[in-house]
């Protein structure tokens, strides 16, 4: 994942937010769930529009603050949640007639450069990566996971060539002291001796760290598969991504939704639809020229979107089995 938005005090870019607008129509009103919150984006161009209401989900409590001005706002037309977007069905949604549901997969420059969360090899702050409700840090993993552990990380979450080195790397400075954010950065760049000048030496290992600390793989499978759940009848369900390894989560769930595979165990067989979804687009909409000068962090954004066809509650997916090497790998933190 990569910002979405350059932030600073004055601008704020959600990132592909007009070709949001135009799939999921707030100018006819109705209910939205935005289960990123973050700076607000996204949510204060839906309560623009007359006979909306925005739920809101943010795992950062730092998005709080944002939400609360939102909310004097806007008042009984807004509500913030701090949650993951995984558990959207603990909010009780069934009975409630929803539009859209929108997830926004990167992370701001403002959060990038907190130094409380230590995203960022640019940090001065510890080695941390928990974004909200988290049970252990990126130092922890670095620190106590073994080299195997590591290097599978650092390939399957960094797509890292180098995870092999790097891991083994790790695991002798660590018998000597403790690494931090600068070791690491450090300890990177020593074991890469060849640059690449397009991004950091860093930039893979910390993006697997992050994903690894936040559960971001299963995270974003429960979040897909509760939002599939609550949406109503030609609701829609759009999802920007920011990396490969995200984008074909969400490009295999919903291609799968789209073919014979979301047969629901609780109706008959004969009475089933086919699909539960229908695409648009098997391409992803990807931001302008234009945009991407305002907004360079957008570059690398893709937007997919599905509706979904039948009022079921309870489908069947195989996304699990899918992606279980990589569920497999977030399970060693069960190690920590």
């Amino acid at each position: 994942m990569q910002a979405t938005m350059q932030s600073d005090v004055v601008k704020h870019y959600p990132v592909l937010l007009n070709e949001l607008i135009s799939i999921i129509t707030p100018q006819y009103g109705g209910t939205f769930i935005d289960c990123t919150f973050g700076q607000g984006g996204y949510t204060k161009k839906i309560l623009s529009y007359q006979n909306t209401q925005v739920i809101a989900l943010d795992r950062d409590l730092e998005s709080k603050k944002k939400a609360d001005k939102i909310s004097k706002e806007f008042q009984d037309r807004f509500i913030f949640k701090n949650k993951k977007f995984s558990q959207l069905d603990d909010l009780k949604l069934k009975n409630i007639n929803l539009r859209g549901i929108i997830f926004d997969l990167g992370y701001s420059t403002t959060q990038i450069k907190d130094p409380k969360k230590g995203l960022s090899f640019n940090s001065l702050g510890d080695l941390n990566m928990q974004m909200g409700l988290n049970d252990f840090s990126a130092k922890e993993v670095i620190n106590r996971l073994d080299e195997k552990d590591l290097e599978k990380i650092f390939k399957f979450f960094g797509e890292e060539k180098y995870a092999k080195k790097i891991a083994s790397s790790v695991v002798k400075q660590r018998s000597i002291h403790k690494i931090d954010t600068k070791s690491l950065v450090e300890l990177i760049e020593k074991t890469k001796k060849k640059k690449n000048f397009k991004i950091h030496s860093a930039t893979k290992v910390f993006q697997a760290l992050r994903i690894f600390v936040n559960k971001e793989i299963t995270e974003l499978i429960y979040g897909l598969i509760a939002a599939a759940k609550v949406l109503k009848k030609d609701g829609i369900l759009a999802v920007v991504t920011f990396h490969s390894l995200e984008d074909k989560i969400v490009k295999y769930f919903f291609k799968s939704l789209s073919e014979n595979k979301s047969i629901s165990r609780y109706v008959p067989k004969l009475d089933q639809p086919t699909t539960l979804l229908k695409l648009e687009s098997k391409k992803p909409i990807i931001p302008s020229q234009k945009e991407i000068e305002e907004n360079l962090p957008s570059r690398s954004a893709k937007l997919r979107y599905a509706i979904k066809k039948e009022d079921f509650y309870n489908f069947e997916t195989d996304i699990f089995k899918k992606f279980e090497h990589l569920i497999e790998i977030e399970n060693f933190s069960k190690k920590l």
